[in-house]
């Protein structure tokens, strides 16, 4: 028998898998920006003004998606954008930290530059391993992007994780922001690619890797509370530190094992196997035939499915711009939060220490957000034939729930307030391309969902830096850059409760407007799989 090949579509889902871990720097910037104001002596406007940038900067995929999309002879080159990411992230944060640590100061103007460069990295690690991950398993495209998407979600606490275990200073973790990810990136962007996707594989392992995605979100959680409460000392948190580290390390073994399975698998296949793919060959093209149906059946009359629109189409239709604004309202919000944590507990006078267990939390709830949200509303479409726009508007009023409660400043109203606004915030990062790919279709997806994307920078500007950062600092007293009380934000998070409120009626008149197209389209179409 023939040794198992080092590269397959297994070890390219593992190696994605690691990048990812590392992915998320831009979910860290509540742990370092009290060290880059202090720094450089900016006020609360302009430390929102950083912020801003690093979410244009994290969400604005659309030079990712081009880079990605560039394939010569027609073959996929994923290690190019992850190359192109890695040298961003260096670009970057190098600047940054030398900034930071006083021997290259660096003025406002250039400071917005230097985050735009490192969180722009974000969107490359985060393109070319979805990409990969959706053509190397197409017919499991929801469940490899919750795979891709979960651990992106949880980088943030896992890098988080390990500052508290090496015990760095702020200014050292810029630095170490841009060493890791550049250095895993080059390690591991040899066995990202494309690979046949009509070989047969087995589930199973697909699953593992679900699995380990939620044990390590349990575990982080578990690890996180329980520092906060008992105060682990340094031995135990480097030996919970070595335990995560392998949590982490389980996918290769998952694509190892799956590897030595497949190798066994190429011989020819029993008649038992013949007969299983058959019926997966059967259950194909009726799929298809019940997609020809459903696409039959939204081209009578019902203008909101009409599919495969073009991005400029898209843009012309009433729509889209709903679902723009619900995104800004929820989004924007969302991360109007994240990016001022830091300032937020100092007000209310929470430790550096809460704080930054504030932000590995932010990344539990977050995962929790995108790995559940998918998975519910198919339930629920599949069930009653509810429409997801249904969800976005639920999600924007629990949201609005949250930011109320850390308006009251009452005790541990930061760390309630932030399950709920980080758990919504990531359930409309995974409704949202959904929603996109079935009201526009498949063909132009990518751009159309890129495009709804930037309602989230958009919406963090004028709420993070023109709401939060103007109130801040209008209340901090005059030659101060620190203001301390409940007061300093309570007006601007009832401002975004506010938002987050008519964010949710938006999305409602979205729910209506489309609500015929998913009962008689969609939910149709999802029963005619079924039945056959």
């Amino acid at each position: 028998m023939a040794p198992p090949r080092a590269r397959t579509r297994w070890s390219a889902l593992a190696a994605s898998a690691l990048i990812q871990c590392c992915a998320g720097s831009s979910y860290c910037f509540g742990v370092y920006s009290p060290a880059l104001k202090a720094s450089q002596r900016y006020d609360q406007s302009a430390l929102d003004a950083v912020a801003f940038f690093k979410d244009v900067g994290a969400n604005a995929g659309v030079l990712s998606g081009f880079l990605a999309a560039w394939a010569p002879a027609g073959r996929r080159r994923p290690w190019i954008v992850l190359l192109a990411g890695a040298a961003l992230c260096a670009a970057g944060y190098i600047p940054m930290w030398l900034a930071v640590a006083g021997i290259a100061p660096a003025p406002l103007p250039l400071m917005c530059g230097y985050m735009l460069l490192a969180a722009q990295a974000q969107t490359f690690f985060n393109t070319a391993d979805v990409v990969s991950a959706v053509e190397n398993f197409p017919d499991r495209r929801g469940t490899v992007v919750g795979i891709m998407k979960g651990f992106l979600g949880l980088s943030g606490a896992i890098l988080v994780q390990i500052y508290h275990t090496l015990h760095i200073d702020p200014t050292t973790f810029i630095l170490m922001l841009a060493v890791l990810p550049t250095a895993i990136t080059l390690m591991l962007m040899y066995f990202v690619d494309v690979h046949n996707s009509n070989e047969r594989y087995n589930k199973r392992f697909l699953d593992a890797f679900s699995l380990i995605a939620i044990t390590v979100a349990v575990y982080l959680m578990i690890v996180i509370i329980c520092d906060r409460v008992f105060m682990i000392s340094s031995a135990v948190q480097s030996v919970c530190f070595v335990i995560l580290l392998l949590l982490v390390l389980s996918p290769v073994a998952v694509a190892v094992e799956a590897q030595k399975t497949e190798s066994i698998q190429h011989e020819e296949p029993t008649s038992e196997q013949r007969i299983g793919l058959l019926r997966g060959e059967v259950a194909e093209g009726s799929e298809s035939a019940g997609s020809s149906t459903a696409l039959g059946a939204s081209n009578q009359g019902l203008s909101a499915g009409k599919e495969n629109l073009n991005v400029l189409q898209a843009m012309g239709k009433l729509n889209f711009w709903l679902l723009f604004l619900a995104m800004a309202c929820g989004m924007g919000s969302g991360l109007a939060t994240v990016n001022n944590i830091s300032q937020i507990g100092g007000s209310l006078g929470y430790s550096n220490k809460e704080t930054s267990t504030l932000v590995s939390l932010w990344s539990i709830w977050n995962f929790s957000g995108r790995f559940g949200a998918g998975f519910i509303s198919d339930h629920f479409l599949r069930l009653r034939g509810v429409g997801r726009p249904f969800f976005i508007g639920v999600t924007l009023l629990i949201m609005s729930v949250g930011h109320a409660i850390i308006s009251s400043g009452l005790p541990a109203s930061l760390y309630i307030g932030s399950v709920l606004v980080g758990l919504c915030y990531g359930c409309q990062w995974a409704l949202m391309p959904s929603i996109t790919s079935e009201i526009f279709g498949l063909n132009h997806f990518g751009t159309i969902f890129n495009m709804v994307a930037v309602a989230s920078p958009v919406g963090s500007y004028i709420l993070s830096v023109r709401v939060v950062g103007f109130i801040y600092d209008m209340e901090s007293p005059p030659h101060d850059h620190g203001c301390q009380g409940k007061h300093c934000f309570a007006l601007s998070f009832m401002i975004m409760s506010c938002v987050c409120v008519f964010g949710s009626a938006v999305a409602f008149v979205l729910f209506i407007r489309t609500r015929k197209f998913y009962r008689r389209v969609v939910y149709a179409r999802l029963q005619s799989f079924l039945d056959k």
